[in-house]
């Protein structure tokens, strides 16, 4: 085996064939790593490995490697001492690099080989050198430059080609894009293979709502972010070996935003977008849905029936609780505000029926008739909407001629949107006006909840005795 020349750039060109598509749960069953200086290959490596995973049939269907084919060939572990000395201090070139590089630096590090090194992603080099192709899987891009495969899926095949794809773009890159990719810092290989930079780059250091689009332009994963930039990069650090991770990289073929005032407004535009597109790949905010909810119903008597009970979309409740205990004190509170029975509730035997004995004295509403019971369970609900909380938060725009502002309304987010400095507001219907529509969600409460908690001095109550709509013009943004 050859050793890197003091001083010369030298590059490990390498392609594998795997049992599966993340290094965690795969392994790999060939191998071939081709040592190129720039003109010539100056070293070669390849060998079948005996993989600790079973080999799936359409892995079989697609390289024609079978389990036995490999059944006598070393474990990686075997040859680890081998790779590493081919792959160290060299610069690491493949197709789709982080694919080939995540099992590499995974096995090695299993087999006692701590491994880094530069990355050069071919897919990369050539969607920058040679732009507008249909097509940039190894197959088609052979194809249309005219390079020849031997042996498709076959790491051997495949290496050789790559090689002779690398020679044409270090040949063809005449603005020394390739040097660019290679300039410390650059995070050029750490993107997915598919995403173009300057989508990244166009990234602004602010608050908003980010979307990662597929190859078809549908949104495949939506964030919010406090830092736009620094936050969609934190997605193509470090070598996460998950399938799903791997497979959500390989998807993304753009990246778009939309710019919010505050992070507290990126919170809520990320709720509701989730909800609204449902993209493949969310799944943190659905443990945020309320789980219980206050329902009423009139029973065979007459009796206007209070309850807790589990949420359900096709019953809407009056209100919803992320815990039953919740709710279940929510209630009591109304029981003990409005004498409502607490049995018809169904919360446990009513105290104030066991008392109707004792003291000859109806205390509780159900025993004074189904009209007057009724009432005060209307009024009870008429109370409970009542002490649902009313305001909206004035706050930082996107810029500084505009400030931003979150409008909720009977316990309930109802708008959000900006107000232009120079804007003739003359009421609170012409603040509310201003504003966007959107629907609203047990989530986005708990934030404004939190938020009012935090920041009182943002906060504006809206009742019979709102501010003067002079001093709304004067608010201060902190």
């Amino acid at each position: 085996m050859a050793h890197k020349k003091e001083n010369m750039v030298e590059y490990a060109i390498v392609d594998i064939e795997t049992t599966g598509g993340y290094a965690a749960g795969s392994s790999i069953t060939e191998i071939a790593i081709r040592i190129f200086d720039g003109n010539k290959i100056i070293d070669s490596y390849e060998t079948l490995v005996r993989p600790s995973h079973n080999i799936p049939f359409y892995i079989t269907a697609l390289t024609g490697i079978d389990y036995e084919m490999v059944c006598d060939s070393p474990s990686f572990e075997e040859i680890a001492k081998d790779v590493y000395t081919m792959l160290n201090e060299r610069i690491f070139v493949a197709h789709n690099v982080n694919f080939d590089y995540s099992f590499l630096k995974h096995h090695l590090d299993n087999a006692g080989y701590s491994y880094a090194a530069q990355k050069l992603c071919t897919v990369r080099m050539a969607r920058k050198i040679k732009p507008g192709l249909r097509s940039y899987s190894l197959g088609n891009l052979c194809d249309a430059l005219g390079i020849e495969i031997a042996s498709r899926h076959r790491a051997g095949g495949d290496v050789d080609a790559t090689v002779v794809l690398f020679q044409k773009l270090l040949e063809w890159d005449t603005e020394g894009i390739i040097e660019a990719m290679l300039k410390k810092g650059s995070k050029e290989q750490q993107l997915p293979p598919n995403l173009p930079k300057e989508d990244f780059e166009a990234l602004p250091n602010k608050p908003g709502v980010y979307y990662f689009r597929d190859n078809k332009g549908k949104a495949i994963y939506v964030g919010k972010a406090k830092d736009l930039r620094k936050r969609v990069a934190q997605h193509f650090t470090g070598h996460n070996i998950n399938p799903q991770r791997q497979n959500f990289l390989r998807e993304i073929f753009s990246v778009s935003y939309e710019l919010c005032g505050t992070e507290l407004m990126a919170f809520i535009l990320e709720a509701i977008e989730i909800k609204r597109i449902w993209p493949k790949y969310n799944r943190a905010l659905k443990k945020y849905e309320p789980k219980f909810g206050l329902f009423q119903y009139e029973d065979l008597q007459g009796y206007r029936r209070l309850f807790i009970g589990k949420y359900n979309k096709s019953h809407l409740p009056i209100q919803v609780f992320t815990t039953r205990e919740g709710g279940i004190n929510k209630l009591r509170e109304l029981t003990r505000r409005f004498g409502l029975c607490a049995s018809l509730c169904r919360l446990s035997s009513c105290e104030l029926c066991e008392l109707v004995d004792k003291k000859n004295d109806l205390l509780c509403t159900a025993n004074q008739g189904i009209e007057i019971y009724n009432k005060k369970v209307v009024e009870a609900l008429a109370c409970l909407k009542d002490d649902m909380p009313g305001f909206y938060i004035s706050d930082k725009g996107r810029d500084s001629n505009e400030k931003s502002c979150i409008w909720v309304e009977n316990g309930n987010f109802y708008a959000m949107g900006y107000i232009s400095n120079d804007a003739d507001i003359n009421s609170m219907d012409d603040i509310k006006d201003s504003l966007t529509r959107y629907p609203g969600s047990h989530y986005i409460m708990q934030l404004l909840i939190s938020f009012m908690c935090k920041y009182p001095n943002k906060v504006y109550q809206l009742n019979t005795d709102q501010k003067k709509t002079e001093e709304l013009s004067e608010i201060e943004i902190n």
